[in-house]
This record gives C-alpha cells, sequence and structure tokens, in this order.
C-alpha cells in the first residue's frame, strides 16, 4: 500500500488526451436554425428565377433554362433541410490499467 495516497494506489498511466467540449456536436436547436436559413435561401432562389424567366420569354431557350432550374429547387431545398450531419464515430476513453509484476522489493513494503 501507498501511504502517500492514504493507502491507495493511484494509476498514473492514464490517458493524457482530455475530451474537449468544443469538439462536441452544435445543440439541435442551432442544426435546425441552420437548416431553416438553408431551407429559406434554397427557396428563395426560385423566385428569381421564375421573374427572370418571365422577364426573358422573347428568349426562349434561356426562359426555358430558368424554369427547369426553377423546378427541382423545391424538391432539393426540402431534401438539404431535412439531412442532419451524421453522428460522429466516438471511442470513449476508459482506464486503461496496467499490471505491474510485483518485485521483490514491492513485497516487504506490502507487509
Amino acid at each position: 500500500m501507498n501511504s502517500e495516497n492514504g493507502g491507495l494506489v493511484v494509476n498514473s498511466h492514464r490517458n493524457e488526451n482530455p475530451v474537449l467540449i468544443t469538439s462536441a456536436a452544435p445543440s439541435y436547436q442551432d442544426q435546425l436554425a441552420a437548416r431553416r436559413r438553408r431551407y429559406a435561401l434554397m427557396m428563395s432562389l426560385r423566385i428569381p428565377c421564375v421573374v427572370l424567366a418571365v422577364l426573358f420569354a422573347h428568349i426562349w431557350w434561356l426562359a426555358l433554362i430558368l424554369i427547369l432550374l426553377s423546378v427541382p429547387l423545391p424538391w432539393m431545398a426540402v431534401l438539404i433541410a431535412n439531412d442532419r450531419p451524421p453522428r460522429k464515430a466516438e471511442t470513449p476513453q476508459r482506464l486503461r490499467r496496467t499490471r505491474r509484476a510485483l518485485s521483490a522489493g514491492d513485497d516487504e513494503e506490502a507487509r
């Protein structure tokens, strides 16, 4: 037994990499706010596409391209807004016990 620690032997060989709070994932509210902003941005791009298609109606191929660009935007906006970031595969940091062999000097100290 070790008299320095009140009779307890402390393992001094633990992992020195602390868990950082800054590496934590954003909160659910922050993720939701970011997804709402992305959805609003993508849906707001649809209005200018339709307005520009009307303004360039005399150039039929440009108006057609603008309309074709505006058609998949709602579908893409919903898919992107509902997409959550993947969860990180983290390994928990556990105490790794090391086993030391007793030497002749350790046996006498224990008595």
